[in-house]
């Protein structure tokens, strides 16, 4: 009988055996660590079929994934790694476990990013723009951009390569060959959803050593809650029209709710809740997972 061991914010993960572990994806939606209290329809199907995809293209080209095999319509099997929380035992010689970092890899300046340019919190030398250059919003950027956060803590925070190296047990030469990885697999995200009238935008990648220490993707990636996708001819008009889940991330920009929450956990007080979507925008929400499901993978939802 299997197990459940984590309900995270969008799956719940069964333990199947000593070497399986079962994804089941859900209808939840999280967005700056909050789960809203709002069910999006088939949005745990669109997510689990897009993951499966993604991992049959990384295999076809000699990719290391965790992936096994697809059970429809929403439940994934993928090889089991440790999870192991103690940062302090992690080192060259540990194996099957997973990197408890995730990679954030960035092609433009937009969302998060652009929130710090504005604040000055980073500059354009940084992103590798000239000193004064004035960087614009969904501005290509001059190199990719990359990022590692914390991926087993409440909330993630963003780690100096020398602080992902100690909490990681990655040595210096796997830790370049981790971005090095990110690019390969979002250059073949790029070149794909390319014929299909999207751009990549940036998305995110997690990482552990199998049983021979050799990396290999996990989890999930090219969703619509790992990446961001723009329409590519809307790009060309001027507008950056999403085609992922920052939709959701805007709606709560927009009414405010993300101003109150940052304020919060600045100062470290009672975060508020986040309230539910209104069924207009849940139903917009549903359409559009469905919809991007559809322009990556080429298949019909039904």
């Amino acid at each position: 009988m299997a197990n459940l061991i984590r309900s995270g914010k969008v799956k719940d993960v069964y333990d199947i055996s000593t070497d399986e572990l079962e994804f089941v994806f859900s209808d939840r939606v999280s967005v700056f660590d909050k789960i809203i209290p709002s069910s999006i329809p088939h949005k745990g199907e669109t997510l689990a079929r897009t993951s499966a995809y993604w991992f049959n293209v990384l295999k076809e080209n000699g990719i290391p994934v965790h992936f096994l095999r697809l059970d429809p319509p929403n439940r994934m099997r993928v090889k089991k790694v440790d999870v192991i929380r103690d940062y302090s035992t992690l080192g060259p010689d540990t194996r099957n476990y997973l990197i408890p970092l995730e990679v954030i890899t960035r092609y433009y300046v937009y969302g998060s990013l652009w929130d710090r340019v504005k604040s000055a919190q980073i500059k354009p030398e940084q992103l590798g723009f000239a000193t004064g250059h004035q960087v614009k919003q969904a501005e290509p950027l001059a190199e990719p951009f990359f990022e590692v956060t914390t991926k087993l803590e409440k909330v993630d925070r963003n780690l100096s390569k020398d602080e992902a190296l100690k909490i990681s047990g990655l040595t210096e030469t796997e830790y370049a060959d981790m971005k090095e990885l990110c690019l390969k697999i979002d250059g073949h995200i790029s070149s794909r959803v390319a014929k299909r009238g999207l751009m990549h935008v940036d998305g995110k990648k997690e990482f552990a050593f199998d049983k021979d220490r050799k990396l290999m993707v996990i989890d999930t990636f090219g969703t619509a809650d790992e990446d961001r996708f723009w329409d590519a001819k809307e790009f060309e008009q001027g507008r950056y029209v999403e085609r992922s889940k920052e939709f959701v991330r805007q709606f709560y920009r927009n009414s405010g709710y993300h101003a109150q929450l940052m304020r919060a956990r600045q100062e470290k007080g009672e975060e508020p809740p986040i309230p539910a979507l209104p069924q207009d925008m849940v139903k917009q929400v549903s359409d559009m997972y469905v919809a991007l499901f559809e322009a990556i993978t080429g298949q019909q939802f039904r």
